[in-house]
Order: structure tokens, then C-alpha cells, then sequence
């Protein structure tokens, strides 16, 4: 169980883990079901660093906040999300050419723009969020990333894999019985957050299945990059959610 918490952390995220279980079958699978509880711990991280710049300017607190951000997935799903840009423009509707764009490692100007657009969205968003106080917090901060990995854990349970083989095949074997608590854990987690954790989750469930349905109609199924997609745009569209509903 641990060793599977520390592949999850240590592929989701940049903090420092300890070398060991990534060779380990059973703890790649295993890790799938902690993907919820690395975003429960980022989004508490960020939330603890919007607290440390109360009363930091607005937008440099934004800028600070959305940097360590990216910092601490190492960029993981920006990636993808420009992978899979690029790929769904160049791609013209056929799946082979889809999945072949995919695996080229440069990225075109969709795939940059792509990138512009989510982080522009993301950091207005930030600073559009109320300011904190001695005893409150931004929820937003908290639930983007919880939805967003809750996302990936429902994604190896209801979607098929893209691919015969890939860096996603050894997560297949993901417990089914482990990965539904994770996803009733995080259900619970939104409930008890009050209407902003329900909003948020009904959002997160839109983009999830209007995303699954996009994968199945070009794809017929998922791949890494898809998958990094779709992190960062629940993230994206839950935040942009909040903010706007104050």
C-alpha cells in the first residue's frame, strides 16, 4: 500500500520520493487508486501557500501561486494537453494519425496556444478568487486538483486503453474494489465542502465525460496524453467555476 503511494507520488508530482516500486507490477497498479489522495495533498499544499501570501498584490500572488503549481507536477499535464492538441487538429479525424501525432515529442503551434490558453485561464481565475482570512480558504484551490487526479482514477476504470502497449499498460491492472473507494472518498470530500464542492464536482463530471466521449469517437479510448488533457482542463474549468461563482 505505501510503495503504491509513493508511485503515485512520485509520478504525479515532483516532490521528493524515495527510489523503489516502479519496477513493482503490483504497486504501479496499486497506484492508481491514491491518484485522489495526490490531489487532496497539492491542493492542500497550494491552499497552505495562498495562506503564507495574504495581503502579497493580487496578481503576484496569482503568478507565484499558479508557478508552484506547475512545479510541483513537473509540468506533466501541460504536456499532454499539448500533445493531444496537436494531435486532434493534425490528427484530421483519423485515429492512426492521431496516435502517431501523439508520439512526437515536439510541439506544434496548436499545442503551445493550447498551453497559453489554459495557464491564461488559470491564472485569471486565481486572482478572480476571494481573498483568504485567518480561518477561511479558497476551496477552488483544493478541489481542482483532487477532481482533476479523481478524473485519471475513473478514467482506468470506464475507459478502455488506446494503445497495445505504452506507459499506461502496467495501470490497467488497477484494483477495481481500491479505486471506487478512492472515488466515493472523493465524492464525500466535495459533499462535505458545501455547494462549492458540489459545483465543482458537476463541472469536473461534465468535462470528464465530454472529454471520454471525444477519446471514444477519435480513439476509441485513452491514452497518457489524453489523460494529461483532461487534468488540466477539469483543473481549468473547476477554478474558472469558482471564481466566477464568487
Amino acid at each position: 500500500m505505501i510503495r503504491s503511494l509513493r508511485v503515485a507520488l512520485g509520478f504525479l508530482t515532483r516532490l521528493p520520493m524515495p527510489a523503489g516500486g516502479h519496477g513493482d507490477p503490483r504497486a504501479l497498479a496499486g497506484s492508481v487508486a491514491w491518484y485522489p489522495m495526490v490531489g487532496l495533498l497539492l491542493g492542500a499544499l497550494l491552499c497552505g501557500l495562498d495562506w503564507l501570501l495574504q495581503g502579497a498584490p493580487t496578481l503576484v500572488g496569482a503568478a507565484v501561486l499558479l508557478t508552484v503549481w506547475v512545479v510541483l507536477t513537473g509540468a506533466l499535464h501541460l504536456d499532454g494537453l499539448a500533445d493531444s492538441a496537436d494531435a486532434w487538429v493534425g490528427g484530421l479525424g483519423d485515429r492512426e494519425r492521431t496516435l502517431s501525432i501523439m508520439k512526437d515529442p515536439r510541439s506544434g503551434p496548436v499545442g503551445v496556444v493550447s498551453v497559453v490558453l489554459i495557464l491564461l485561464l488559470k491564472f485569471a481565475a486565481v486572482a478572480s478568487l476571494p481573498p483568504v482570512g485567518a480561518l477561511t480558504m479558497n476551496w477552488a484551490l483544493l478541489l481542482a486538483p483532487l477532481l482533476a487526479r479523481a478524473g485519471l482514477t475513473a478514467l482506468f476504470l470506464w475507459m478502455p486503453y488506446a494503445r497495445r502497449e505504452g506507459l499506461g499498460t502496467p495501470l490497467l491492472a488497477a484494483p477495481r474494489g481500491a479505486c471506487l473507494f478512492a472515488l466515493m472518498a472523493t465524492l464525500a470530500i466535495c459533499v462535505c465542502c458545501g455547494w462549492r464542492g458540489v459545483t465543482a464536482l458537476g463541472i469536473a463530471a461534465l468535462v470528464w465525460l465530454a472529454w471520454r466521449y471525444a477519446c471514444m469517437d477519435r480513439l476509441q479510448g485513452f491514452t497518457g496524453d489524453t489523460a494529461g488533457a483532461l487534468t488540466e482542463m477539469t483543473e481549468a474549468a473547476v477554478v474558472v467555476a469558482l471564481a466566477i461563482a464568487g
